[in-house]
């Protein structure tokens, strides 16, 4: 049985756009918390993030678009997979409600 997934909004102060509402489920979380996977998913909006934690992506729907803080931009879609080092800075822009698969390891310090 799949645990439930918890809702929450990212912080006011890091939305440009939209309403990106996110909900989370955690599928496996290890006993020292430095390891975890999941399925992530987000409204339409475009939101400011940083990455405390390396953490592998796939795409399982929707679309986004990846801006670093140098202002580099890829654009992801259902099938797509990529690795988000820990450290990145930059922007989310959901364009089409998005669901992913993650992993992620590291303290999130």
């Amino acid at each position: 049985m799949q645990p439930p997934a918890e809702r929450y909004s990212v912080p006011r102060s890091f939305i440009l756009s939209g309403d990106p509402v996110q909900t989370v489920t955690y599928i496996y979380t290890s006993p020292d918390n430095l390891f975890a996977a999941g399925i992530w998913t987000c409204e339409i909006g475009k939101f400011r993030i940083d990455f405390g934690r390396a953490e592998f992506i796939q795409i399982l729907e929707g679309e986004v678009i990846v801006t670093d803080a140098e202002g580099s931009s890829r654009t992801y879609r259902a099938g797509d997979a990529f690795v988000t080092p820990k450290g990145f800075s930059g922007t989310w822009d959901v364009i089409a409600p998005i669901k992913k698969h993650f992993t992620w390891y590291g303290s999130g310090e």
